[in-house]
C-alpha cells in the first residue's frame, strides 16, 4: 500500500507521497476543483498504482470534504484522520517542525504506521443535512451577536434609527433560520432512516430537537463500532496523568473532539440531570463520592452518547425499565 499525505488549507493544499525507491515527492495545488485535476495528473504523471493507493488527510471543518469526494469518486481510498492525533503521533515521532510540507510528509507516516478507518461517503440526504445545520449554527452566532448589540444600544442610550436597523437585522436573521428549519424538516421528511433515528434521539429524555439533529449527524456520518468510540471522537474520554505512584492533578476530559457537539451535550447534560432517571442516578452517585460536578457532569454527557448509542444500533425508543441501558458504562 502507498500513502499520500495531503495537508490542506483554504486555499490550497500540500501533497507528500514517497515513490517506490523511497524517493520523496512533494507538491502544491489549489483548493478547488482545477487543483483536484491536476492533483490526478500529477499521480498518473509519477505512475502510481491508483487502487494500491491512500490519501491520508486531516479533517479540516469543510476544507477537505471536495476533495475527499473527488479522489473517491477517482477510486483512490481516502482517510480522514482526527487532528489531535495526528499531532500526538508527530509529537510522538519526534517531528518538532511544523510546515505545511512537514505536515503533509506527517500524514504519510501516520498512513504507514498508525491504525485508521478508510472514509466512506455521507448519502446525498446527510450531506445537505450537515451542510444545512452548519448554516443554521452560523445564522444562530449572528443572531446572538446582534441581540448583544441591541442590549448594548439600550444600555448606552443609542439613537433610536439605529436600534431600529439592529431590531430589522435580528428580524431578517430570524426569518432566514425560520427558512433554514423548514429546509431541514424536508430534507428529514425525504429520507426515512433519517426521520426514523431522529424520532428515537428524541426519545432520550432531555434530548431535544437540536441536539438530536446534532448526533444524528454525528453517529450517521461515522461508523462507530462502539458507543465509547462515539465519546472519545467527542472528546469525552478522561484523562488521568500518572506517572509510578505519583497522581500529577486531577482527571480531565481529552477535548480532542468537536466543541460544538460537547457544548449541545452539556446543555442537555444539564437537562438530564433533573429529568432522565438514568443520568440522575450517575450525576447523584459520583457527588456523593466526593467527584466535582464538572467531572460528574462530564460523565452525564458520556452517558448520552452510550443511551443514544444505544438506542440507534437497536433501532427501539428509549425505555428508562430496560436493564440494558442501565449497564451502559460512564
Amino acid at each position: 500500500m502507498q500513502y499520500l499525505g495531503i495537508d490542506i488549507s483554504k486555499n490550497k493544499f500540500d501533497c507528500c507521497i514517497f515513490l517506490n525507491n523511497q524517493k520523496k515527492k512533494t507538491k502544491v495545488f489549489d483548493n478547488n476543483h482545477s487543483g483536484f485535476i491536476k492533483l490526478n495528473e500529477w499521480l498518473q504523471k509519477l505512475e502510481i498504482e491508483i487502487l494500491e493507493l491512500v490519501a491520508v488527510m486531516e479533517a479540516t471543518s469543510i476544507y477537505h470534504e471536495n476533495l475527499a469526494y473527488f479522489l473517491y469518486s477517482n477510486n483512490i481510498k481516502v482517510c480522514v484522520a482526527n487532528p489531535a492525533r495526528v499531532r500526538k503521533f508527530a509529537a510522538g515521532i519526534s517531528v518538532l517542525t511544523k510546515t505545511d510540507e512537514v505536515d503533509a510528509e506527517v500524514l504519510v507516516k501516520y498512513g504507514e504506521l498508525a491504525p485508521y478507518n478508510i472514509w466512506q461517503p455521507d448519502s446525498d440526504q446527510l450531506r445537505l443535512l450537515k451542510q444545512l445545520l452548519l448554516r443554521r449554527d452560523a445564522y444562530t452566532s449572528e443572531l446572538n451577536r446582534e441581540r448583544n448589540r441591541l442590549d448594548q444600544a439600550y444600555s448606552n442610550n443609542t439613537n433610536s434609527k439605529l436600534i431600529e436597523i439592529i431590531q430589522l437585522d435580528i428580524e431578517n436573521i430570524n426569518n432566514r433560520i425560520q427558512y433554514l428549519d423548514k429546509l431541514i424538516d424536508e430534507t428529514i421528511d425525504d429520507d426515512i432512516s433519517l426521520k426514523q433515528d431522529l424520532c428515537l434521539l428524541e426519545s432520550i429524555p432531555a434530548i431535544g430537537k437540536r441536539t438530536a439533529l446534532t448526533l444524528l449527524t454525528l453517529f450517521k456520518g461515522k461508523s462507530f463500532t462502539n458507543a465509547g468510540q462515539a465519546a472519545a471522537f467527542c472528546g469525552l474520554i478522561p484523562l488521568q496523568r500518572q506517572s509510578g505512584s505519583s497522581i500529577r492533578g486531577v482527571s480531565k476530559i481529552s477535548r480532542s473532539g468537536s466543541s460544538k457537539i460537547r457544548s449541545k451535550l452539556y446543555m442537555a447534560a444539564v437537562v438530564a440531570i433533573r429529568h432522565n432517571p438514568h443520568i440522575k442516578i450517575i450525576y447523584d452517585r459520583l457527588l456523593r463520592n466526593g467527584k466535582a460536578k464538572m467531572a460528574a457532569l462530564c460523565a452525564a454527557m458520556r452517558k448520552l452518547i452510550h443511551i443514544a448509542f444505544g438506542v440507534l444500533k437497536h433501532q427501539k425508543p428509549y425505555n428508562e425499565n430496560l436493564i440494558g441501558f442501565a449497564k451502559i458504562p460512564c
